[in-house]
């Protein structure tokens, strides 16, 4: 089966440069329509499909993104695989800005969200393992394209998945550090237990993109958080290249 790269970009990744562009995709889904186009090209030969998690321009807040309709949108697209980007806070002392993690677990503390396809109503209901977050195949795949390309990165982690849009308080990162998270973002859930659900293999790539709160004698500045992503995305783009590389 000819493998088809779905690249879900978050913030600071809402078009992706590199891909030869063959189409766009206005779809809408039977639970909606995704967040925005989704782009059809080919990369470095590979078949890939890209679409912008918060929309382009940005403008999705994570409790509002339809996750479902995403996911949905990508599978009716031929997506055997899904590279999330996502931009993290970092908790664990060596998750500084600028790092890039491959995350291998998460816990999840949002709410609210649409976060089955077996809610009785689509789909009937279904129970699904989660033992392991991520497909650990892909999350190899990336690891190895990280040395192939000379990238140095966290090869784990645990990914702590808030509500947003705000930030997080001190005693709700030490609540999370307690719990043993590493890294806390908005965004990696429903995602990752959607694409479970409908047997895409998944995984992620996170920027850290500023400490999380009480990580830092300084505030967490906008600005801060821009200039990080504006360097480090591009090694993340170097990344996702050299992974469809071994395909």
């Amino acid at each position: 089966m000819k493998t088809v790269t779905a690249i879900i970009g978050g913030t600071g990744l809402t078009e992706l440069e590199g891909p030869e562009l063959i189409r766009q995709h206005d779809m809408t889904t039977d639970l909606g329509k995704p967040s925005g186009l989704i782009h059809e090209g080919l990369w470095m030969g590979h078949p890939v499909l890209f679409l912008s998690r918060h929309g382009h321009p940005h403008a999705l807040p994570p409790h509002k993104v339809n996750y479902r309709a995403n996911l949905l949108a990508l599978q009716q697209l031929g997506a055997t695989r899904i590279i999330a980007v996502n931009a993290v806070g970092g908790i664990r002392d060596d998750m500084v800005s600028g790092r890039i993690a491959v995350p291998d677990q998460i816990i999840d503390y949002t709410w609210g969200r649409e976060s089955t396809f077996f809610d009785g109503d689509f789909l009937p209901l279904e129970y699904i393992d989660l033992t392991h977050p991520y497909d650990e195949t892909l999350r190899q795949t990336i690891l190895q394209a990280a040395r192939m390309a000379g990238i140095e990165l966290s090869v784990d982690g645990v990914y702590g998945a808030t509500q947003g849009p705000r930030l997080e308080t001190i005693a709700e990162i030490t609540r999370m550090e307690r719990d043993g998270c590493d890294l806390v973002g908005m965004t990696g859930m429903p995602e990752a237990a959607l694409a479970r659900e409908l047997n895409i293999p998944y995984a992620s790539i996170c920027l850290v993109v500023n400490p999380a709160a009480g990580k830092s004698a300084a505030l967490i500045t906008m600005d801060d958080v821009r200039a990080v992503i504006g360097m480090g995305m591009g090694r993340v783009r170097d990344l996702i290249a050299t992974c469809l590389q071994q395909s």
